[in-house]
């Protein structure tokens, strides 16, 4: 049974990828655990508590096939405020974590990077191949850490996965990523604020995501760079198709934010990769489990709130 390494393996991704990987392999489960462990035990699997910047040079060894490098301070907000930390989480923490990896020989290093690193394009397909003009801290990191792990592409297989914005349910839920929080707006107060709207997102269900690093794991496919994202919605887009399952009312606020992130995942499709799911099943699957008093909300489903109290 091949060994995988997954960091931030607790986390909203995390723990959804985790719980397929299991199944196949026996897999090891490095995390601070800041928003707390949602995984089972299971005899195919190992967690451990640890800062992935103060690591040593034992926490993999030469049976360990492929590294799943997950961690890292997520989203713009969460970033500002701390940026030397961010900086040490999401980029210098990824040269030893690749080093080692090499060192004993893992064949694949897959590193969730983010689809924001391109900045704001008026291209209508954004490929692989356009500059990367990230205009936030977080996109530089993730910019950044990229082209860190390519300087090793000659030693190990290096994966840069460019997600969309991540959908639907987690055990480590998030209701700070867009289609997520408009429909437990929706579900909660029945309606929903929207800043803007004309904003243009790039969305992934987390299960085609699960799949996404599955996908990478187990095909034969070219190192490089990979669009995840299947589905380039307006805000405003994404909360009519949350009105067409919930009665709630829409508040429109003048905005002057001008991000607008679109993807092209062709270069993924090519690999034979075909996305399952779409944002009107993640709607569903919330407006369920919501129905169904399975989901548990409190300050860890927001990243900003919870990272506040931890810094402070």
């Amino acid at each position: 049974m091949k060994k995988i390494l997954v960091t931030g393996g607790c986390g909203y991704v995390g723990s959804k990828l985790v719980n397929a990987l299991k199944k196949k392999y026996f897999v090891k489960v490095i995390d601070i655990q800041w928003f707390g462990n949602h995984l089972n035990n299971d005899k195919n699997l190992i967690i451990e508590r640890a800062d992935i910047r103060e690591l040593g040079s034992d926490f993999i060894d030469k049976d360990f096939y492929a590294v799943i490098h997950l961690a890292n301070i997520a989203n713009d907000p969460a970033v500002e405020l701390n940026q030397a930390l961010s900086w040490e989480v999401n980029v210098l923490a990824a040269k030893k974590l690749v080093e080692t990896s090499i060192l004993h020989g893992v064949k694949k290093f897959i590193y969730a990077s983010s689809g924001s690193v391109y900045g704001i394009k008026k291209e209508e397909k954004v490929t692989e191949d356009l500059d990367l003009l990230p205009i936030s801290t977080y996109n530089k990191t993730k910019m950044i850490c990229e082209r860190l792990l390519q300087s090793y592409q000659d030693q190990i297989s290096i994966y840069n996965i460019r997600p969309a914005t991540v959908c639907g349910l987690s055990p480590r839920m998030r209701f700070d990523v867009s289609v997520n929080m408009l429909t437990l707006q929706a579900l909660q107060h029945n309606e929903i604020n929207i800043f803007g709207g004309s904003q243009i997102r790039p969305n992934i269900h987390i299960d085609d995501l699960v799949r996404v690093y599955e996908h990478f794991l187990e095909e034969k496919i070219k190192p490089g760079n990979y669009n995840a994202g299947f589905e380039n919605l307006t805000i405003t887009e994404i909360a009519k198709k949350i009105q067409d399952k919930i009665y709630c009312k829409i508040n429109f606020t003048e905005s002057n934010d001008p991000r607008s992130y679109r993807q092209c995942s062709e270069k993924l499709l090519k690999t034979n990769f075909r996305p399952k799911k779409k944002v009107s099943n993640a709607i569903d699957e919330i407006i369920n489990a919501y129905d169904k008093k399975n989901i548990k909300i409190d300050d860890t489903c927001f990243t900003i709130n919870w990272m506040k109290k931890i810094l402070s």
